[in-house]
């Protein structure tokens, strides 16, 4: 399966060694990731661009789970019902349900998902049984949460096609400059 990320990502502790325009990215991805409207809209144009000579007609969008209920609703249904407009796919924001929460991992680097996504998260197995999958999720850093999600998703029966990321995780060493 194809693991794909839009743009690279650079944690705030490192903005200042950054590109303007890796800086520029960065701050959307945040702003997307915040819920607010405008990166909202960003975000699914962007995927949409990205997905534009894919035929997506029978395909069902489904994000990774955020960390709360809260989260995922601010940062997911918007997005998710604009980009299944725009790209025609059909949208599985309904379908993932969130209770409960999980520990930030970009925060805490405690990669909680893996090992109790069953405990926050319902999957829709009836539903997503036979159906093919597209993935998306913000920030792919280590692939773990996504890795978990995927296989708790193929496990509920979906043919999951591909995973797409807004942005890929760019880590400096003390070498690298820009």
């Amino acid at each position: 399966m194809m693991k794909f990320a839009l743009y690279e990502y650079i944690p705030q502790r490192f903005l200042s060694r950054a590109t303007f325009e890796q800086q520029d990215v960065s701050r959307m991805i945040i702003g997307f990731k915040d819920g607010r409207n405008v990166y909202s809209r960003w975000a699914a144009r962007e995927f949409a661009r990205a997905l534009a000579a894919v035929d997506l007609k029978d395909v069902v969008v489904v994000c990774i789970p955020a960390s709360t209920r809260a989260a995922h609703v601010r940062r997911w249904k918007r997005f998710s019902s604009e980009l299944c407009r725009l790209t025609g796919a059909t949208d599985g924001f309904d379908r993932i349900q969130v209770s409960g929460s999980r520990k930030r991992a970009h925060v805490t680097g405690d990669y909680e998902l893996a090992t109790n996504i069953k405990h926050y998260v319902h999957i829709d197995n009836d539903y997503f049984r036979g159906k093919s999958v597209l993935v998306i999720d913000d920030i792919y850093t280590t692939g773990q949460s996504s890795a978990t999600f995927i296989s708790a998703m193929q496990a509920a029966g979906a043919d999951v096609l591909m995973a797409l990321f807004l942005g890929r995780t760019k880590l400096f060493r003390k070498a690298d400059k820009y």
